[in-house]
This record gives C-alpha cells, sequence and structure tokens, in this order.
C-alpha cells in the first residue's frame, strides 16, 4: 500500500491559518494512519510571481436559458485555451455559452457555433453546463477531426437515449460529439458530426468537465489517439456511493478510442488496456473512479509524463492528484484523506482504520479552506480549485513547477512537480505566487477583472507559453515573464499574532462580494451594507493599496440608503469568532481614514468611524471605539470605550479640532488604544501620539486590574450605527482603508512602526 502521510509545516503563517478552523477539533495525530493530522495548511506565500500581459478579451456572451444565478452572469464563460495541434500557431478558446473561437495574435474568429447546432442545448443552471470543452485529435491536420462536450436540456433526456441507461431522475445530459471538418485549415467550421457518447445527471453539477488526449504520447504508444473524459458525480455523492459503482460512468475518469466501434453504441471504442475492461459488472471505459468533480487534467510534458488532476472538493479540501490506470480517490467515502458523512458534512473527522486499510490514492498536493466564521458552512464557500499544468518552458523560477490555482478567487499556486508523487511520505508544498503587470504593479485577479469572483482558468500553447483566462471579464493573459519580489508585510511584526480582524478591501469574499474577507485571527466576513460592491472604490491610503471603502450617509432627496459596514450576530452569546474580545485585557482600533463629504450630517451630532460592540450591544454601544462625538458642546475626535458591558463608558477625546485632524480629502492614519486592567487610553495620528483628555474625571469602568466583560462581542461596525442596519445614528461620509482591531494594547513605538511600515510598501 502506498504511503501517505502529512508533514509538519514551518512556516508560521501557514500552521496560523490551519490550526484557525474548527476542521481540526476533532482530529488526533494517529486516527488517520501513520503522521500528523491531515488537515493540509494554507498555502505559503511566495517570493515567485507572474508577469501578465493582457492577450485578448474575447465577445460577451449569454447562457441558455437566461440564468437567476448571478454567478453564471459573466462577460461570458471561456474556460481553457490551447493550440490547435496542427502547425498553424492558431489557439482555441471554448465558452461555456456556445461559442469556440480560434485565436491568432489575440484576434479571434468564431470557428464554431456548438449551441446553434444543438435545438437541446442548455447552459443556464450549473457552474460547468454548457459547451464544456473541446480537444482536437492529435492527428487533426489530416483527418480534420475534433470533439466537444456539451449539456442538453430535459427535452433532450426525454427523447435521446443515453449511452448507459442508469441516469435515475437526470436533469442535464452530457454529449459528446466527434466533428469532422471537410478543410482542417480553414478559419471557420464546415464538416460533418457524430455523436459518441450521451449520459445523464441528477443535477445541473459536475458532469463531464474535460475531455482531453494525452498530448505526450507518441504513435505507436497505447495512449496515443485515446480520449480522456472527466465525468462528474452530478451532485449524487453527497447521497450515495455512486462514484465506487463501477456500472456507473458518474464519479469516473473514462478512457475511451473515438475511432473504435466495440463501445455499447458503437460510436466509439473500450481499449483492451483500460483496468476495468471485460469486468464483470463494470463498464470497460474506467480508467479511474472515486471522484467529485474532476475539474481539470494534463499531462506533465517533462519528467515521466504523469498525468495531474485538480479536484474540487465537497466540504474544505481543494485537491490534485497523480492519475494512474486503475486509481481509486476514495469519494464518497473519504474526501482527500478525511472522513466524509453527509450528515456531518459542516465537519470532517479522521479516517477511520477501515478507510485508511482501503488503499485509497491521496493527493500529491492540496489546500484547506473552510468557510468563514459568519457564512454557513453549507453555501458556496468561495473556493474551488482550477488544475493546470506542469510548466516545462523558458519561464525563469518555473520550470517544473505545477502552476494551478483557485477559481472562484483567482489566487495562483505552483507546487514543484518533483514533489508531486504519490509513493513519497509527504505531499507537496503549496505556495502562492504574486501578480504583476508588465509596468511593475503588484496586483491580484480581482484588480485585473474589476470583480470579486474570477472564475479562472489555466492554459498552454505548443510553445508551452502559460496563459491566465477569467470569466469575470471575459480576458486571456499571457505569461510574459516572472519576478521575485519580497511578499509583502502589512502588519508589524510584534502586532502579527494579535490581529484577530483585519480588512483592506482588497479581499471581496468571491461567493458574494458583498462581503469583505478578513485577513486577521477570526475569518470574520464584514458585511458591505446597502451599497454592496459599489462600496470599494479606486483609491488607496498608502503605496500599494488599490481599494477604499467608501461610506455615506442616507439622503431623503434622492432616496439613497446610508453606506456602513459591519457584522452583527444576533446571537445573545455574541460572535463565537471574535471571542479573543472576550475578557481581553486591551483592545486597539486603527485604521485610514479619509472626510470625502459633509460631516456630521445635518441632523446628527456624531461620526461613526469603527469600534467593536460590547456583548450586550444593541449594534449602538461598543467596548472600543474610535468616533466623532460632542464633547463640552463641541465635536471632536475620541476613543470612546467600555469595560463592563452593563457599565458606564470612559472616553478620551483629543484637544486638537478634529477638522484639523481629518481635513476633507486627506488620508489620515488613526488609532485608538484601551487598557481594561488601568483605565488608560490613547489616540494617535499618522503614527504620532494626540494630546487628549478623558472626559469623565471618576472611574467609570470601575477599574480592579481586570479585563472586559468576560462575554463575546456581538460585532464589529464600521461608518455608523447599527451594523446590522436597523437604524442610523452616526453616519460617516468618509473612505476607510486597511482597518485593524487588535486584542492588545499596543505600544506607542508600535503605532508609529506600523504608520512607518504602511508607508514603505511597494506600489
Amino acid at each position: 500500500m502506498r504511503r501517505n502521510r502529512w508533514w509538519a509545516v514551518a512556516s508560521t503563517l501557514a500552521v496560523a491559518a490551519a490550526t484557525l478552523t474548527p476542521l481540526t477539533a476533532t482530529t488526533t495525530a494517529t486516527a488517520a494512519g501513520p503522521g500528523a493530522p491531515p488537515i493540509p495548511p494554507a498555502p505559503t506565500p511566495s517570493t515567485l510571481g507572474l508577469v501578465l500581459e493582457e492577450y485578448a478579451q474575447l465577445p460577451k456572451s449569454d447562457p441558455t436559458p437566461a440564468p437567476t444565478d448571478a454567478r453564471l452572469m459573466r462577460h461570458n464563460r471561456i474556460n481553457y485555451i490551447g493550440e490547435v495541434p496542427d502547425g498553424s500557431g492558431r489557439l482555441y478558446v471554448p465558452d461555456l455559452n456556445g461559442p469556440l473561437y480560434l485565436l491568432r495574435d489575440g484576434e479571434e474568429t468564431r470557428y464554431l457555433d456548438v449551441k446553434a447546432q444543438f435545438p437541446d442545448f442548455f447552459s443556464g443552471r450549473g457552474m460547468g453546463s454548457g459547451f464544456g470543452f473541446v480537444t482536437f485529435h492529435p492527428e487533426f491536420a489530416k483527418n480534420g477531426k475534433f470533439y466537444t462536450v456539451h449539456t442538453e436540456d430535459r427535452d433532450a433526456i426525454a427523447t435521446k437515449p443515453p449511452t448507459y441507461p442508469n441516469q435515475p431522475n437526470a436533469f442535464v445530459q452530457s454529449v459528446v460529439t466527434e466533428w469532422t471538418a471537410t478543410d482542417p485549415s480553414a478559419e471557420t467550421f464546415s464538416g460533418t458530426s457524430r455523436e459518441l457518447f450521451r449520459f445523464g445527471f441528477t443535477e445541473q453539477i459536475h458532469a463531464i468537465q474535460q475531455i482531453d488526449f494525452n498530448p505526450t504520447a507518441k504513435p505507436g504508444d497505447d495512449d496515443y489517439g485515446l480520449l480522456y473524459l472527466a465525468v462528474g458525480d452530478g451532485g449524487n455523492g453527497v447521497r450515495s456511493d455512486v462514484p465506487q459503482d463501477l456500472s456507473t460512468p458518474a464519479g469516473k475518469i473514462l478512457r475511451i478510442d473515438p475511432l473504435g466501434t466495440n463501445g455499447p453504441n458503437g460510436q466509439y471504442g473500450i481499449p483492451a488496456t483500460n483496468p476495468w475492461a471485460g469486468q464483470d459488472g463494470a463498464i470497460g471505459e474506467i480508467w479511474a473512479i472515486g471522484m467529485r468533480d474532476p475539474h481539470r487534467f494534463s499531462w506533465d510534458a517533462g519528467g515521466k509524463h504523469e498525468m495531474y488532476l485538480g479536484h474540487i472538493g465537497q466540504r474544505a479540501i481543494e485537491a490534485v492528484y497523480e492519475v494512474d490506470r486503475g486509481d481509486d480517490f476514495g469519494w464518497p467515502d473519504v474526501e482527500s484523506r478525511l472522513d466524509y458523512q453527509n450528515e456531518t458534512q459542516c465537519r470532517l473527522d479522521p479516517m477511520t482504520p477501515e478507510q485508511a486499510a482501503k488503499g485509497y490514492d491521496f493527493p500529491v498536493a492540496s489546500y484547506a479552506h473552510d468557510t468563514p466564521a459568519n457564512w454557513s458552512c453549507n453555501a458556496d464557500s468561495g473556493h474551488a480549485i482550477s488544475g493546470g499544468l506542469v510548466h516545462r518552458g523558458d519561464l525563469p523560477g518555473l520550470y517544473g513547477k505545477y502552476v494551478f490555482g483557485d477559481l472562484v478567487e483567482g489566487k495562483v499556486f505552483y507546487t514543484d512537480a518533483a514533489q508531486m508523487r504519490d509513493d513519497l511520505d509527504r505531499e507537496a508544498t503549496v505556495r502562492e505566487m504574486q501578480l504583476f503587470t508588465t509596468d511593475g504593479k503588484r496586483v491580484r485577479m480581482p484588480d485585473l477583472v474589476g470583480d470579486g469572483r474570477i472564475d479562472l482558468r489555466f492554459g498552454t500553447d505548443a510553445h508551452r507559453n502559460l496563459y491566465l483566462l477569467a470569466k469575470a471579464n471575459g480576458t486571456i493573459w499571457k505569461v510574459v515573464g516572472t519576478r521575485n519580489a519580497p511578499v509583502p508585510q502589512e502588519v508589524e511584526p510584534s502586532m502579527r499574532g494579535d490581529v484577530v480582524a483585519q480588512y483592506d478591501f482588497e479581499h471581496p469574499f468571491a461567493a458574494d462580494d458583498s462581503n469583505e474577507e478578513d485577513r486577521g485571527a477570526s475569518r470574520t466576513l464584514l458585511k458591505l451594507v446597502n451599497g454592496g460592491d459599489q462600496m470599494r472604490v479606486d483609491d488607496g491610503a498608502y503605496p500599494g493599496s488599490r481599494n477604499a471603502l467608501q461610506l455615506r450617509s442616507a439622503d431623503a432627496a434622492t432616496g439613497a440608503l446610508p453606506w456602513k459596514a459591519g457584522f452583527w450576530d444576533a446571537d445573545a452569546n455574541g460572535a463565537e469568532s471574535l471571542s479573543r474580545f472576550n475578557g481581553a485585557d486591551g483592545i486597539t482600533v486603527m485604521g485610514w481614514f479619509k472626510m470625502t463629504g459633509n460631516n456630521p450630517t445635518p441632523g446628527y451630532n456624531a461620526v461613526g468611524l469603527a469600534g467593536v460592540l460590547s456583548g450586550n450591544s444593541d449594534g449602538h454601544g461598543v467596548r472600543a471605539l474610535l468616533e466623532l462625538i460632542q464633547v463640552n458642546g463641541e465635536l471632536k475626535l475620541v476613543a470612546l470605550g467600555r469595560r463592563i458591558d452593563t457599565g458606564s463608558s470612559q472616553t478620551f477625546a483629543a484637544s486638537q479640532p478634529w477638522q484639523d485632524l481629518l481635513p476633507n480629502g486627506e488620508w489620515v492614519h488613526l488609532a485608538a488604544t484601551f487598557d481594561y486592567t488601568t483605565g488608560e487610553m490613547a489616540l494617535y495620528r499618522n503614527g504620532l501620539p494626540l494630546d487628549g483628555f478623558y472626559t469623565a474625571s471618576n472611574d467609570p469602568w470601575k477599574i480592579d486590574g481586570t479585563g472586559t466583560s468576560a462575554t463575546n462581542p456581538r460585532g464589529l461596525k464600521v461608518g455608523g450605527s447599527f451594523p446590522q442596519n436597523a437604524s442610523e445614528r452616526n453616519p460617516c461620509n468618509c473612505r476607510m482603508d486597511t482597518l485593524m482591531f487588535l486584542d492588545r494594547e499596543v505600544t506607542a513605538d508600535e503605532v508609529a512602526a506600523q504608520y512607518a511600515r504602511f508607508l514603505r510598501q511597494k506600489d
């Protein structure tokens, strides 16, 4: 049996990311067999980066029928780029909505409209529905043959029999078609077609994602001219053992001979070298089993020409597998190397000894993600692996690295192919690459596409150039170089372990970009109330920052709603994700602020900036807050805090006029610190302490040397009160950038160092 075990990770960042997830709560070191617990770490940041140059933007297209799922409402749905194997240099790009494009030097020609050829064509539901993939026969230049897969709707199911009949309650059918071009060199298709394979799926998800030939196979090789089909489980794996059932194609990789005739319908052949060919009760097309959503596969042009598969997980593990003849990846019995049970899918347990003894094939690389603390574990988590390819071209530092990514949030990763072997004792380390434009600016994919959901894919050409694609704006980028640069470290080292929540507004939550991802330990989404993604604006408080958050008051004349942000937990026990503020000895609230309008709004006598709510808060009461409020009849910048939930607050007010501290149109860094054990509070502006005074001369906090109430805060508020949007009392017409909430009182030296660190960031 293959040896598969986990390993200790030295990176503090990676370990922190792994240990924060509740998935590890029930994991023990021995329950899954040899080695440490099988929860992989988050990808480790790398100094290596890709330099991207826009290569093409393809035309807008729409699904059929019109979708109701916003995730399908993209500029188009391009999902691969490859090169026609005829020496012409033409690149091909399929669009799930129907078109097949050929590209020369970034200029497209519509070669074929697959949608127009099939009256029952369906692409209006399901992330992979429509014209899923195209691949060209290795002898296309001579025989003109290429192959597509697309989905058809219920009308087709009622009238067109599947290749295999065991497709109960099918919702869509995947159809593999062979096309023969009259003139293979033509820029538009003319010729004939025939159907090879048809199979139905209970849901509109996890159908046939990719079909492809092994480009490393040569004439005379057993694999030459054989077509691989990555067939998903149709969503059935969570309720049945279909991916383990050898009598059905679902949840498998198939291998067929498209020019053969011994298949069940006579339209293709079954290679005799397939692992289950001729076995009673098994369909001979099967090459490997036990898959949920085998999304993308490729062969290494170097090495031993290994086949690698990017497999989208159900719960929290995105994995890369080396695919060999007869492999079983264990789904739905296990997910990656964890026990999967549908009734408890919001957690994953270690494999049982019985599962560990079954000899499943485990990933050669994987990374963990978990749903945010305030997001349903059964909802789209904003993560899914996009399988890539091993680079064997001439990009410096990238040779021999398997490049892949997270298709939803658009992060790009790599592993070393030499480490991606299923006979090793450890998986390959996954590293996240940086991205740069040709003018040297560091960017993220959301910066390039203007959307939090990227829908990232990868491709290559005959010269082994690397390409990235995004459905969000229908754009293709060519990787024109690599660059090594220090990994940005935005937080001062002495403070990194104390950041409970951090929001820089560069990280929209891919599953719903009206939320901002937390870069701190709490994994708490910040809701952008009323304005959603429109509240992210093209502005930055310091070098390297590209986005800021726009806040505003309501406008009765236009009916505009107030824009604010925050998180509210209606549970009387407060937000568990913010439990590090429970009984804390101190808190620090800091961030960048820029006034962008009239403050305070007429009719209000305060301007809310940012704060941590108390444990019994109605959405207004706070534990620690930066704000502008009336002090002795004059608006002042203040730090306002409360030690005991039911007790009184204390206020430390800056002596200078607030207009001098926060001039309109100018970015300013502010910090407020609270020491609940001594009652000391402080305010800072641009790294320097501000003179100020306490508004209460007595002891409203009832200082006794201990911290705050032993309760979890009810949430966070930004730009105004009541993050649950119940009311409004102190709107801020302003912008904010990189808000940080720490569970201790930082020192004056640390505030100064943090401010200086922001200014040293590279653009």
